[in-house]
Formats: C-alpha cells, structure tokens, sequence
C-alpha cells in the first residue's frame, strides 16, 4: 500500500469529483472518481507529449468537469525526489494555472507496479485510478 503525501486531506470545500493524472512524458494515465464512493474509474490514457498534452486534458477536464485535480508525484524508494518528481510538479503547477482549479499530489510510488500487477491493459490509466483511490481514501 503506498502512502499518501501528506496523512489526511482536509478539504473545507464541497470538492466532490476528481479527475486524476498519472504523468508521463509521452503518455498520461487518466481516471475519474468522486469523493462519496472513494472509487476511481480508469479513463483513456493521453497519448501525447509535451504542448499537444494540453488540448486532451482541457477536454477531459471540460467533459468531467471535476471539482479538483490530482497529480501523482513519483519518488524514489527511499522516498527521495528524482528528474520525474520534479516534472510532475511542474505539470500539478500548469494544471492549477491554466484551469484554475484546486491541485493535489500523491506519493504515486509503485502504482505502474501495482496496476501491472493486476493485470491492467492500460497501466498507465490504471496506475491514475490507484492514484485516486489513494488519495480519496486520505480525505477526511
């Protein structure tokens, strides 16, 4: 089980839908979930990088219309920052730029892992559903 970046999230607002993203530099794991159900649903994986990225997630974005997003910051084992954590950041910061909405991150250690392990055929989508699902599981 991975832990959470931070214990427990404690959200003063009716944030009840969440759209979740497993970043990657040429692919970009997608899942949908909301706060009742503490459940994720694994969404087309964005195949794109760089700039053409944006036009997919405004669509996503658009179409589920969440009330915050969540972005999974990997790590290494030992929990220590490497070139991707910063990356991810940086991608969690644009996404609270440019779409004004509330941005979270989660430890995303070992969710590809996970998501293979299970059998997942887009491991990429799967890995942000076990991102979510962390994270819903964090709030309080």
């Amino acid at each position: 089980m991975m832990a959470a970046a931070h214990a427990a999230v404690e959200m003063s607002g009716a944030a009840a839908s969440f759209l979740a993203f497993d970043f990657g530099l040429k692919r970009t794991g997608v899942a949908v979930g909301n706060r009742l159900t503490r459940s994720a649903t694994p969404q087309p994986t964005i195949c794109a990088a760089g700039d053409a990225r944006w036009p997919q997630v405004a669509r996503r974005i658009a179409e589920w219309q969440p009330d915050a997003l969540v972005v999974g910051v990997p790590m290494h084992p030992d929990g220590a920052a490497h070139e991707n954590t910063a990356r991810a950041r940086r991608f969690a910061r644009q996404l609270r730029g440019r779409f004004a909405l509330p941005v979270y991150e989660v430890d995303e250690r070992y969710s590809t892992a996970e998501a293979l392990a299970g059998g997942a055929r887009d491991a990429d989508a799967a890995a942000a559903a076990i991102i979510l699902e962390q994270f819903l599981r964090s709030l309080v």
